[in-house]
């Protein structure tokens, strides 16, 4: 895959790369072995973006990657940090972002982590002076190389690309929620910082696999969270109602070219939006690494991603925009 560079730091990644919220906890159990797996397939097709967060799996996530990094492989790690306390403001403190930093360091075994990400905080946070001032100081130690917030909103986002020294924004983005494209996409390629599409597959709506007969483990979100019991809804199948999203991606599965799936059109129409950096869809198990990853070829082999846009676009206004546009 052609790499791309990463906001305002001297990195290049690819613009399919690999969340690893499965590798950790919260979509059934994945074995280590498994996720060691995945990662293998990842980098061996051409990833160079691995996304965690300390509360993955609380450290698992980071400590398997961690092993795969002591083994030589050289990949860009973005992690995330803030969740592991109430979400209240007063919490996001320079001694917290130490200790966070600190915790995923040794997870990760890396003395200076290449970027750091706040984790979906409070709007409070996002818009603080003093937020910003404990992260340049951890760059400036060399704690950390970069840093980043991931965000539920639109308004989160833009306040986030304002900032001088903030190298990318993650956020949810796919077909069932294009209001990133309004506002968020064009600031942050006009501000060079780098946007990373997470949930680029709505919790796996947008995979092909699943029907209303579809069951979901007790400790996966997409069985507890649905109407946002454990944490912001929109995180589960994008804040969309299962059986109209079930209706709105056979639609859009429908409108592709023989041999063309919907995930490797969602991601190649994701990383081809101007602005978008890098889509960050998880994997649990080598089949799906491989299948991600080989989304990154659409990009280049003639899939009319004009034509997949325009239904895109038809569906989400017909189906979805008056549900799904007005929140986050």
């Amino acid at each position: 895959m052609h790499e791309r560079p990463l906001g305002r730091t001297d990195q290049h990644v690819s613009p399919i790369g690999l969340g690893t919220w499965q590798l950790g906890a919260d979509w059934g159990d994945v074995s280590e072995a498994d996720a060691r797996a995945v990662l293998d397939a990842s980098a061996d097709a051409g990833v160079t973006l691995f996304d965690t967060a300390d509360v993955y799996g609380d450290g698992r996530s980071e400590s398997i990657i961690g092993r795969f990094l002591a083994e030589g492989h050289d990949v860009v790690v973005a992690t995330k940090m803030g969740r592991r306390v109430a979400q209240e403001p007063e919490n996001y403190t320079p001694e917290n972002f130490r200790a966070w930093t600190d915790r995923s360091r040794a997870n990760l075994g890396l003395d200076t982590l290449d970027l750091v990400q706040l984790h979906c905080p409070p709007t409070a946070v996002i818009e603080s002076d003093a937020t910003y001032e404990a992260l340049d100081a951890l760059v400036a130690d060399g704690t950390i190389a970069a840093y980043g917030v991931s965000v539920e909103t639109t308004a989160q986002a833009l306040a986030a690309i304002a900032r001088p020294n903030v190298t990318n924004v993650q956020i949810i983005l796919n077909p069932f929620r294009l209001k990133p494209l309004d506002e968020v996409l064009p600031a942050a390629e006009a501000a060079g910082v780098a946007i990373f599409a997470r949930v680029p597959l709505a919790s796996g709506l947008l995979s092909g696999r699943y029907t209303a007969a579809t069951t979901f483990a007790a400790d996966d979100h997409r069985a507890y969270n649905r109407h946002g019991e454990a944490f912001d809804r929109g995180e589960t199948f994008s804040g969309v109602d299962y059986s109209v999203g079930l209706e709105a991606a056979g639609e859009l599965a429908a409108a592709l070219p023989e041999g063309v799936s919907l995930p490797a059109a969602t991601l190649a129409w994701i990383a081809s939006l101007p602005g978008v950096t890098s889509v960050i869809p998880g994997a649990r198990n080598v089949a799906q690494a491989r299948s991600n990853a080989a989304a990154g070829a659409l990009l280049d082999d003639g899939f009319d991603i004009a034509a997949f846009d325009a239904v895109v676009r038809d569906v989400y206004d017909r189906r979805l925009r008056e549900a799904i546009h007005p929140h986050w």
